[in-house]
């Protein structure tokens, strides 16, 4: 589960497209949405084989955690923001308006202004269908809680904001780009009876 789905069947023989394309095969099933992905199991070869399949839904939450190449390197992720952005590209080649969505952590140790800008201009350019934002927390027992450099609640709680405002601009513009088109949608509850709703 979560972006270990990527390594489905490596101790089978076998791997997540082909398990794919099996359930594709599955009377009864009509949609079969991908949970968060590793950006490394995005190749041109997966995409294109994807997009052939007619029951796959054209959605993508890929892992990225930070747009700033030094910010991901303390964090040890195995890409750098530039390897990310040409998966993203490879997904846009292959499928015809992806919803590609994402999550990034502000504030973790060693964060600067600037790293901060450098993220804010990634998401700026990558124009994601939904972001989530979430704060840096530490955790006993953690490498990344034993670091210098703990970045002060107050500036986490800021940047969190100007990056959910960004993207609250992305989302009301490519929500304008869909005027006029018609499209098959499924609800997924009932707004009236949530306390609250927010905007992605």
């Amino acid at each position: 589960t979560g972006i270990h789905l990527s390594s489905y069947g490596v101790d089978l023989g076998t791997s997540l497209i082909e398990l794919i394309q099996a359930v594709h095969e599955v009377d009864g099933i009509t949609r079969i949405r991908l949970g968060s992905l590793e950006p490394g199991i995005v190749t041109p070869e997966f995409a294109h084989t994807l997009s052939a399949l007619p029951k796959a839904c054209p959605h993508f939450h890929l892992s990225l955690q930070s747009g700033c190449d030094t910010v991901l390197k303390r964090m040890n992720r195995r890409y750098t923001s530039d390897e990310f952005e040409k998966k993203c590209q490879i997904l846009r080649e292959a499928f015809d308006q992806p919803a590609l969505t994402t999550d990034v952590i502000v504030g973790f140790p060693g964060e600067t202004e600037e790293d901060h800008e450098e993220l804010k201009e990634f998401v700026d350019e990558m124009e994601f269908d939904r972001l989530g934002v979430f704060t840096y927390s530490p955790e006993e027992n953690t490498p990344a809680a034993e670091m210098a450099d703990q970045v002060p609640e107050e500036v986490k709680e800021e940047r969190r904001d100007e990056l959910m405002e960004l993207q609250q601009e992305i989302s009301y513009d490519r929500g304008q780009d869909r005027i006029g088109q018609e499209l098959l949608v499924m609800i997924e509850g009932n707004v009236a009876d949530r306390k609250s709703t927010r905007l992605n």
